[in-house]
Order: structure tokens, then sequence, then C-alpha cells
């Protein structure tokens, strides 16, 4: 039954000491994760060192991402591109082909003012990425921006990304993909994910919980919290229906578990959450796997 594996997401920085940790619960993967930068991170003694860890419990690497803006290159994401670059070459090292993350935005611009630069950045990564057998996916979250500005990332919303993948016309671009994200824009993520299945190249296990009273009463733009991020098996989507979707159009790749969001089960209950996430989805993609009878 690990035709798609269940993992979760750990800092790259602190997944040597992380993962031996947590890895008798049962994650049959993980994505390695790097906020705006790699920084001085040796990647191919902690490729060697992670690789030493998962290799002998049959566990694998989904993803490398590298979430900064790399189309401004400025402060805190001065490294950014340079990070894409390397984790771009050094994925196989860590037996992964998905190297993901945000495209980044020009500040406070529309999103189409940001596609001239995001095509700059993207086409020769892209190149980069298929030369090494390398896939990009691109998060689809909004981090608080919007059509009309942001700073951090223009994949979140379709029209944006039929936008890129013209600017770009790459197979190996495509998209890191989560119900949550969608939801949170009151879009039904199970449609979507029917119709862009050929461009989804990585999922992360977050789903959110929408409070429709709210909605209905207050609408979207009032003091009340009308949406909650969550652990899988906490939240709304149906993710039966979800890996059912991912399994018909031959999805082979990982779904990681993206923890630290959930409003219930966090702090002392973190692991928790995710551990019942864990078996969630297990369940959801179709529990142990059962031979079929011999027939003469």
């Amino acid at each position: 039954m690990k035709q798609i594996r269940i993992g979760t997401l750990v800092k790259g920085n602190t997944a040597v000491e992380v993962i031996p940790q947590i890895i008798e619960h049962g994650f049959e993967s993980f994505g390695l994760t790097f906020w705006q930068s790699t920084g001085n991170i040796d990647l191919v003694e902690t490729a060697k060192k992670i690789r030493a860890i998962v290799d002998e419990k049959d566990i694998v690497i989904g993803s490398l991402g590298i979430f900064g803006n790399p189309l401004t290159g400025e402060g805190d994401s001065a490294d950014s591109l340079a990070s894409w670059e390397r984790l771009i070459d050094h994925a196989h090292l860590f037996g992964t082909n998905i190297v993901a993350g945000f495209t980044g935005r020009l500040p406070n611009c529309p999103i189409d003012e940001s596609m001239t630069r995001f095509a700059e950045v993207f086409g020769p990564l892209a190149k980069r990425a298929e030369d090494r057998g390398v896939r990009l996916a691109f998060e689809n979250c909004d981090m608080h921006g919007t059509w009309k500005e942001g700073e951090w990332n223009i994949a979140h919303n379709p029209t944006a990304w039929e936008m890129m993948f013209n600017a770009v016309p790459s197979d190996h671009i495509g998209l890191q993909w989560e119900p949550t994200h969608q939801m949170v824009s009151l879009i039904d993520p199970i449609p979507q994910l029917r119709k862009w299945m050929p461009k989804i190249f990585n999922v992360h296990g977050k789903d959110a919980t929408i409070a429709w009273d709210i909605v209905k009463e207050y609408g979207i733009h009032g003091p009340k919290q009308f949406v909650w991020h969550r652990t899988p098996g906490f939240g709304d989507t149906n993710w039966t229906d979800v890996i059912s979707i991912l399994r018909q159009h031959g999805y082979e790749g990982t779904i990681e578990i993206e923890g630290w969001h959930d409003p219930v089960y966090r702090d002392e209950l973190e692991m928790t959450g995710q551990v019942h996430g864990l078996n969630y989805l297990k369940r959801c993609r179709g529990g142990q796997f059962v031979p079929n009878p011999k027939e003469a």
C-alpha cells in the first residue's frame, strides 16, 4: 500500500536529529523544508546522514523545499534563488526528484505584474531541473496575499497557474498541492484536484475547517475567523476522495503532513495530532494491503 506514501515535513537543518525520534511512529516518507535559505548546511553530508537513517527502514525523502522570495532576492530572501539551485543540484543525493517552494512575487503588485520576472527566474531553473531529472513544485499557499498584492507567492490561484505554465511551458514545473489553501479562498478542492492532476507533483497533508455559519452571517472580511488550518482527520476534506483521485490518475508520489497549524492539536498535542493524521490517511489509502486469492 506504499504506492502513495504517507509522511510528514521536518526542517532540513534539524532533520538528522528529529527523524530518529519520530521514525517509529510509522511515517513512510519525509519532506525536508528550508525557510528562505539552505544556509550553511552541508547538503552532501546531510543527505548522507539522512539516507543512512531512512534507507534501512524503506522510507523515502518525498521532497526538498525552499520557501522564500526568489523573484526579489532582497533581505532575508537574498539567498532563496541560490538555494533553489543548490537543492536542484543535490536532490539526487537525498533520493528525491522533487524540489518545492514558493514562486516569490514582486511585493505589493498584482500577480500579473510578476509574470515576466517569474519567467526570467524559473525558465532557467526549469531547464536546470530538467537537465538533472528534477521537477519543481510550487506550493499553493497565499501567505495572506491576494491577486492584487502580497509578498511571497503567486501560485495560489488557478488563473495564476495557467499564466505561470504559459510563461514557462515546461513538463518540469508543477504544483505542490493541498486542499487547505484553496478552502481558505472558498474554492472546492475536489474538482480542482481532478482538473489539475497532470500538474500536481507533490501533495501536502493539511486540511481546513470552514465555519459556514460565520461566512453566511458575517462574511469573510469581518472580525470573526471563518476558517482554520487542520491536521488531516480533523478537517472538512474527504481524503478518501483525494487519494482515490490521485490513484485514478496514476500518482505515485508522497503525501507529507504539514503540522504545526492545527488550533487544537498543537503544542504538547502536536505529535498526537500528526500520528492520528498519519493513521487516518493510511485508512483513507485503503488500510493494510490484502493479497487477492490465487485461482487454479
